[in-house]
């Protein structure tokens, strides 16, 4: 797609001032894309926006995606949308099920009618691996889940069902991306519910002890956030028939235990700074709705779409530590 194509695309980012939402912001304008950015900052953040909020292609619309109003005025004129919109985190679905079903079940739909009301081309949205709930084979097939183990799953598992429905009964594309445990630049260290990532690089930087839940034995397939971006820009513009109207796992397609995780974490930020090798790990008692496996089949994406993940978990912690040592010490 040439330069001046891409100048006459629009892209609406819903939770465009989150973490994986202003990635995409940033990416999509740098490749020449008119990009709408619709965000009430409930877990977003200004500062993520700032690189580009004086980019005459970028527009800022700040509104909740749980006003249907705000919803109609984000996708006019709006060729694809990207929903990155959600509140996420397991443990809070189980303190707040209202707000969290509010957010990813009510604005989920909202955004449907939305554009399809508008007749956008594509509707690509962030769904879940915890979709995959209490099924015990390993890796996760899309085609094969369990049942969701945290009120956070249940929303997700039911924005698929939405999708589908909006699929059958209107005639709209929607392509599902099932992320898995995405890190990587702009994610959040602070707060209650941070991710493990983050949380992690933030504490060992500054020497203290990391509390893993359990034994450090429960494995995750940890997620660059630029096979996140490949993924989503796979999804928009494929033309294969197959590809859509269907959910795909957004993975590395290999899995690491919490253990290898902060061993790895000691090893790239001790480059900086030697003493953090010797960082004691603090161990404490496993979470509530924690599944204790996770690896994602890619054969569907790699078969559909493409998908060639150009970041291991070791990868993609290299680039990511040296970001939040560069902007958060």
């Amino acid at each position: 797609m040439s330069k001046q194509e891409t100048n006459n695309t629009t892209i609406l980012i819903t939770g465009g001032a989150g973490f994986i939402g202003s990635n995409l912001c940033e990416y999509f304008l740098g490749k020449g894309y008119q990009v709408v950015c619709l965000d009430n900052f409930a877990t977003g953040h200004r500062c993520n926006l700032k690189a580009f909020e004086n980019n005459a292609n970028f527009r800022l619309i700040e509104g909740d995606i749980r006003n249907h109003k705000d919803c109609e005025a984000a996708v006019l004129d709006v060729d694809y949308v990207l929903h990155q919109a959600a509140l996420g985190s397991v443990p809070r679905s189980i303190k707040d099920p209202v707000t969290t079903n509010d957010v990813n079940v009510t604005g989920f739909i909202n955004m449907l009618v939305a554009a399809r009301d508008a007749k956008v081309k594509r509707f690509i949205y962030a769904a879940s691996s915890s979709t995959y709930g209490d099924s015990q084979g390993l890796p996760k097939v899309e085609e094969v889940i369990g049942k969701p183990l945290s009120p956070y799953a249940i929303t997700k598992y039911v924005n698929e069902l939405y999708a589908e429905i909006f699929s059958k009964s209107y005639g709209m594309e929607t392509i599902g991306l099932r992320y898995f445990n995405v890190f990587g630049r702009k994610q959040d260290p602070n707060g209650a519910y941070a991710a493990v990532i983050p949380k992690f690089v933030m504490q060992l930087m500054q020497m203290q002890s990391p509390v893993i839940n359990g034994d450090g034995n429960y494995s995750r397939d940890f997620t660059y956030i630029d096979n996140v971006i490949q993924m989503n820009e796979l999804a928009m513009l494929t033309e294969n028939p197959l590809a859509i109207n269907t959910v795909f796992n957004t993975a590395y397609g290999d899995r690491n235990t919490l253990n290898d995780l902060v061993n790895y974490l000691k090893g790239s930020l001790s480059k900086y700074r030697p003493e953090i090798a010797n960082v004691a790990i603090e161990y404490g008692p496993n979470r509530a709705g924690d599944i204790p496996h996770s690896l994602a089949s890619i054969d569907k994406a790699k078969e559909l779409l493409g998908y060639h993940p150009q970041y291991s978990l070791q990868e993609g912690l290299e680039e990511a530590v040296a970001w939040y040592w560069e902007n958060l010490r």
